[in-house]
């Protein structure tokens, strides 16, 4: 394992430039996925302070933000505390949300067929 390994999010771009709405993270050979990710949001206030030559340069609020990863979740926690966490997060207990997984590929299925 690599000691100082930053995961980078990335966003793939199709010939075109359009971007993916979602992200993905090169995993190295021998390192894993981080169990959790910390990320900085980062808006601007509208205030505006001189830079080096004097320009206005924007001052930005920043507030740190931790992301989990959901399986780990899923495997630690018994199942009414996992459907908590999902209610927390505005997702559907697991069971209601792999039934209507379940009927979306079915539908998808017989569409094909």
């Amino acid at each position: 394992m690599r000691k100082n390994w930053v995961p980078e999010i990335c966003y793939e771009e199709d010939s075109n430039g359009v971007s993916s709405h979602i992200p993905f993270i090169q995993v190295p050979n021998g390192e894993e996925m981080p169990r959790f990710l910390l990320i900085f949001e980062s808006r601007e206030t509208g205030e505006y302070e001189p830079g080096e030559d004097g320009e206005p340069l924007p001052i930005f609020d920043m507030e740190l933000k931790q992301f989990a990863d959901m399986s780990i979740l899923k495997e630690k926690l018994n199942s009414r505390a996992y459907d908590e966490v999902r209610k927390c997060l505005g997702l559907e207990p697991l069971d209601v949300a792999t039934k209507k997984g379940k009927n979306i590929s079915e539908t998808i299925r017989n569409n094909l067929s």
